[in-house]
């Protein structure tokens, strides 16, 4: 029996502990993570928390409305064991009435037999020594991943204030919290799920990127680079310092983006791979 629960109302053991042991586990889905990002949210659940699925929700001019938060890419289903499409299915069969518009990505290890909005992610494992990864680079990744070291780049614990100011002068992009951005990295870097990474140049930062690191991936939450550090290609010097560092791991680098070409073209030239998650859309006139 799946049944709605308010935060208020939460086993917030229960629940942490089926999203930490879920086969489809992602940081996004703790409640710490969800109570800063979300300006609001519930859960469905599945018998004694065996499976959940996170409601975000606001509301605007007194109707609410179910939307994606703020850098939480996949939601969806958590649960302990596989579930059948039916029994996921079911789960969006639960999602009140009273949301007059769903807006909601489920994660790549959800699957339905009906047809979603298809969006694309890229990730990379790092089960391999770096020299085998290097080789899957594509040309002209190659080349700028070694502009860096022939200029020299250092890369060092940088803040998030230094990142975000950063973006600020040199970024314009709708939907971005500056609040919730510090909130999150304060609590994942004294709580070591993460690590705000810097690109210097004789002590000048170019810019640098905020990962996440939960199970067995580490997520490239955010990013911000300076002219001159697009210029001296800062940020394939800070992508292919990570995959040297962890290689020969269990892990997986999620690129966390791709939906753009662009993009897209930017994180396969590392050897990534797609990984597809879909978006669920509903709307009650």
């Amino acid at each position: 029996m799946i049944q709605y629960i308010k935060r208020k109302d939460l086993d917030i053991e229960k629940y942490n502990t089926c999203i930490e042991n879920s086969v489809q586990s992602r940081m996004y889905a703790f409640s710490w993570y969800l109570d800063i990002v979300a300006d609001n949210w519930d859960v469905l659940v599945l018998g004694d928390y065996e499976a959940v699925m996170p409601i975000p929700w606001s509301k605007k001019y007194g109707a609410k409305y179910i939307t994606q938060p703020f850098q939480c890419q996949q939601l969806g289903v958590f649960s302990l064991d596989n579930l059948s499409k039916e029994t996921q299915r079911n789960f969006i069969n639960k999602i009140p009435k009273k949301y007059l518009k769903v807006t909601l990505n489920f994660n790549s290890n959800n699957h339905f037999d009906d047809n979603m909005i298809e969006n694309k992610n890229y990730i990379l494992k790092l089960n391999k020594p770096f020299i085998h990864q290097f080789k899957t680079f594509s040309k002209g990744r190659k080349h700028a991943a070694k502009v860096g070291e022939k200029k020299e780049l250092i890369l060092k614990e940088t803040s998030i204030l230094s990142l975000i100011k950063i973006q600020e002068e040199f970024y314009h992009y709708s939907g971005f919290s500056k609040d919730k951005l510090e909130k999150l990295s304060e609590y994942i870097l004294n709580n070591k799920k993460g690590f705000v990474l810097g690109v210097f140049k004789d002590e000048v930062l170019l810019g640098g990127g905020f990962f996440l690191k939960s199970n067995n991936r580490i997520t490239y939450l955010f990013s911000s680079f300076t002219n001159d550090g697009k210029k001296l290609q800062a940020s394939s010097f800070l992508l292919n310092s990570i995959i040297k560092k962890y290689e020969n791991s269990n892990l997986v680098l999620d690129f966390e983006g791709g939906n753009m070409p662009n993009i897209g073209s930017f994180y396969k030239s590392f050897g990534a791979e797609v990984e597809t998650y879909f978006s669920f859309n509903r709307m009650f006139l």
